[in-house]
């Protein structure tokens, strides 16, 4: 005789609840706040202002660039992470994983004092007249920085999800190690893969202070829209109707990444 099926739900005590509701309302109603505060009716002219469009158009095509870099970069670290041994991957997943918990200024100083004319690595590319700091390469630079664990240990997580059980039949047929990890793998960890690459692309786009630090704020050529943004408020740059105008596009930016991210991890719980 089958037993029937249960679910069990973990409860939640009233005080629970609470403290949740109000770790709900610390996150959300700064954004109300923030939304509340546009001029709707000037939106579109603040977002068609050209100092507006140039941080818009700088921010989308150095976060599309380095998102593609920490693909070129990330999925192979992550496929080294996600075959290393235990001790490996845990050293390596946590050297990946300094940039989350580092200040982004920080990695802005420290990108100056490696890659800047008086840098060790910068000495010797200036001296065949490469120069990085305060261009828009230092941008992406700064944004592959701080973007890269988020591919990196989506993807790795991803990758040590999929079903061993096929790796060792595709084997058993014949495959060699990289017709498994693009055949096989790759395919099989595809949402962990594209949630990664929609993660890192916000991460980019909105990234601030490394790229201050290393990038400088230079209309039309480093100031993206965060910048553009902190500019705005502290009394120059682009207006602050426009700076809001930027504000509420990161916003909605960040909101359209969590629900790609989402869309491309089926089977998930609801």
């Amino acid at each position: 005789m089958s037993r029937p099926s249960t679910s069990v739900r973990l409860g939640a005590p009233a005080w629970i609840v609470g403290l949740a509701a109000v770790a709900v309302a610390v996150v959300v109603l700064p954004l109300v706040g923030l939304v509340a505060r546009v001029d709707w009716s000037t939106l579109w002219v603040d977002i068609a202002a050209p100092a507006t469009l140039e941080a818009l158009w700088l921010s989308i095509w150095t976060g599309a660039v380095a998102t593609l870099a920490c693909a070129v970069l990330g999925v192979p670290l992550a496929v080294v992470i996600a075959s290393a041994g235990p001790k490996l991957a845990a050293v390596l997943r946590a050297i990946v994983a300094i940039p989350l918990i580092l200040p982004p200024m920080v990695g802005g100083v420290a990108l100056l004092y490696l890659l800047g004319r008086n840098g060790w690595l910068g000495q010797l590319l200036d001296a065949i007249g490469v120069r990085l700091p305060f261009t828009p390469a230092a941008v992406v630079l700064a944004q592959v920085f701080v973007a890269m664990p988020f591919l990196v240990l989506a993807a790795e997580g991803s990758l040590r999800m999929v079903d061993r059980d096929l790796i060792e039949a595709g084997a058993t047929l014949g495959a060699g190690r990289g017709q498994l990890l693009r055949l096989v793998a790759l395919p099989l960890a595809a949402p962990g893969l594209v949630a990664g690459l929609t993660l890192a692309f916000a991460r980019a786009v909105g990234e601030f202070g490394a790229t201050a630090i290393f990038a400088g704020n230079a209309p039309g050529v480093t100031r993206t829209m965060p910048l553009a943004i902190y500019t705005a408020f502290n009394g120059g740059g682009v207006t602050q109707g426009s700076a809001l105008a930027l504000a509420l596009l990161l916003l909605f930016t960040a909101i359209g990444v969590l629900l790609l991210a989402r869309a491309w991890r089926p089977g998930r719980p609801g």
